[in-house]
């Protein structure tokens, strides 16, 4: 990387993205919406389920002019999600910046490892056991969404159903390799405690990116 590309790295006119596209919302509150993905490369929480790890290196990924993607992302839906890896790793001012002046909508999809930058319209909190939340995140965010992996992941999700925002719908979401074991348990724990909604990951039964 050259000292320029890592000036325009650092004020996030370019980030590494691992892929962009058009799809639709797969999970929590607006699934089933069109919107256009982006998705960066870097991640340094290692979740050993995460389904995309070829994201967690940002040096595989190419600097991308973000004005450019903006105006392509744009383009095809005004409804933008950032996601990764974990986008709240870089400087997000820009991009949002130049996705608002084309009119978009702007959600993100974290950890809350890092804390907030840009201009967001939805904020979607997947909490990680290897990374505490900013508070930042926790105040802000606009849905939680805690992974359900095994037991004990139920009780990660009420702790942080205590720390977020009380506007913040709740979601559980069974990790997709555990839902032939998990799913009935994880029914059976909403009915119980009916805060809690289920997301379930509709863009895989629809074989969709």
């Amino acid at each position: 990387m050259t000292e320029r590309e890592s000036e325009l790295l650092k004020e996030g006119r370019l980030l590494p993205v691992m892929e962009h596209f058009y799809t639709l919302q797969g999970e929590g509150a607006h699934a089933g919406k069109a919107a256009y993905f982006i998705r960066l490369g870097g991640c340094d929480v290692g979740c050993h389920w995460c389904d995309v790890k070829d994201s967690w290196d940002a040096e595989k990924h190419p600097l991308t002019d973000m004005e450019e993607l903006a105006k392509q992302a744009t383009s095809n839906s005004k409804t933008i999600v950032i996601t990764g890896g974990e986008p709240l790793m870089w400087n997000l001012d820009f991009l949002t910046s130049k996705l608002k002046e084309f009119g978009a909508t702007i959600h993100i999809e974290t950890s809350g490892a890092y804390s907030l930058s840009g201009e967001l319209d939805w904020i979607t909190l997947s909490p990680k056991k290897l990374a505490e939340v900013q508070a930042d995140v926790l105040e802000k965010a606009s849905e939680l969404k805690c992974i359900i992996f095994n037991n004990d992941d139920f009780r990660f999700a009420e702790k942080y159903a205590e720390l977020v925002n009380p506007n913040a719908k709740l979601y559980l979401q069974v990790e997709w390799s555990k839902r032939d074991k998990i799913s009935q348990k994880l029914v059976e724990y909403v009915k119980e405690n009916p805060k809690w909604q289920v997301s379930v990951q509709t863009h895989k039964y629809l074989d969709i990116p």
